[in-house]
């Protein structure tokens, strides 16, 4: 299976758009909660059960590489978990909105692929990758936020996109030319 079927509500938009402007702001608690929205939207639109997203600061490094998000399979009784992490472990620096999400709908999707697939192993495989690109394709679009403009648009309280981002006026527009 190349795609999931989501079909992403009203909310789960408004959380994705308001996560970059979250992000921009550092702010971790609202980043947080945005990011349980997401993976409850996610999840009651796929009629899974829930799970629990914990926003963690600096990510983990080793030689290996930076870890930038974790997926843990509840045990008995508890929920699956999600770790994902906002900051860079060298810098200490935010993440991109874009890089953000899509490590948040990584581990989504392997709780997808246990939860709505039924697969006995989420592996990193062709089609979980695609499954991946299609879902982040589908909130960054249905969100409004497709263009580079529009995810800059996204962070700034008033929802302009900064001037270098916005796209300028024709020369025709500027004379008046039709």
């Amino acid at each position: 299976m190349t795609s999931i079927p989501l079909r992403p509500s009203f909310g789960l938009l408004q959380a994705v758009r308001e996560l970059a402007a979250a992000l921009e702001r550092g702010d971790r608690r609202r980043v947080a909660a945005l990011a349980q929205q997401i993976a409850d939207g996610v999840c009651a639109d796929m009629r899974v059960p829930a799970l629990c997203v914990s926003v963690q600061g600096r990510r983990p490094s080793s030689r290996a590489g930076e870890l930038h998000g974790l997926y843990t399979p509840g045990e008995r009784h508890r929920r699956d978990t999600v770790k994902v992490w906002m900051m860079t472990a060298k810098r200490g620096q935010v993440v991109a909105f874009r890089t953000f999400l899509r490590t948040l709908v990584h581990e989504l999707c392997h709780h997808l692929d246990y939860t709505f697939l039924d697969l006995a192993d989420s592996l990193h495989s062709d089609g979980f990758y695609m499954r991946e690109s299609a879902m982040v394709r589908r909130l960054i679009d249905g969100a409004g936020l497709g263009s580079a403009a529009g995810v800059a648009a996204a962070g700034r309280a008033d929802g302009r996109a900064p001037a270098a981002a916005q796209p300028r006026p024709s020369a025709r527009a500027v004379r008046g030319a039709p």
